[in-house]
């Protein structure tokens, strides 16, 4: 029976960002997670569309709750109670936390509001924003998105070209990665990733 419906996925527009993804990711040896909420697994979709993905493709996760952000992504009782609202940083902790789960070179993570409505206070929710964030051990990258629009499944394909284009731009050598330090427990300063 042949299909009535348009079934084509990845949208056209993203295939050659794909096919470079892959290219940079396959020259290199590298591996890939994806850590997702309001993308809703369409960043991992997209790349698992890509023929021979299991080379480089290890896993991805939709946190788009805090129970399962707890339970997959590492968070702790203190980003329970100190979460507001999505940010870069909270994104790229996110993302840092399953690429060392998943053991991989690189992770993707991505955390907004798609529309069209937002939880109110104390949460700071932007319809039609995300924050994203690539990690690897050297460092990271991040990005904020704003659509402009409400527009549910809209912002879902924007959120997601999006995240495909910074992971682009960090694998091209387009952007480069940020090295977040923290204090260590003599005192002195300690790379993060």
């Amino acid at each position: 029976m042949e299909p009535t419906e348009d079934y084509s996925f990845p949208p056209a527009s993203f295939k050659p960002l794909l096919t470079e993804i892959s290219g940079l990711l396959r020259s290199t040896s590298s591996t890939l997670a994806v850590a997702e909420t309001t993308a809703g697994g369409l960043v991992s979709a997209s790349l698992l569309s890509v023929s021979g993905a299991s080379k480089f493709f290890v896993g991805g996760a939709t946190v788009y709750t805090t129970k399962s952000r707890r339970a997959w992504a590492g968070w702790t009782d203190e980003n329970l109670v100190n979460y507001n609202g999505p940010t870069p940083e909270l994104v790229t902790e996110l993302a840092a936390n399953v690429r060392e789960q998943m053991d991989v070179t690189y992770c993707v993570g991505e955390s907004g509001a798609t529309g069209p409505t937002v939880p109110g206070p104390p949460f700071v929710h932007i319809a039609g924003q995300t924050c994203i964030a690539v990690v690897s051990r050297e460092g990271f990258a991040t990005r904020v998105v704003n659509t402009g629009i409400a527009d549910r499944e809209k912002n879902m394909v924007a959120f997601t070209k999006a995240a495909l284009e910074l992971l682009r731009d960090v694998l091209a050598g387009d952007v480069k990665l940020e090295q977040q330090r923290r204090p260590d427990s003599e005192g002195s300063e300690a790379a993060r990733f």
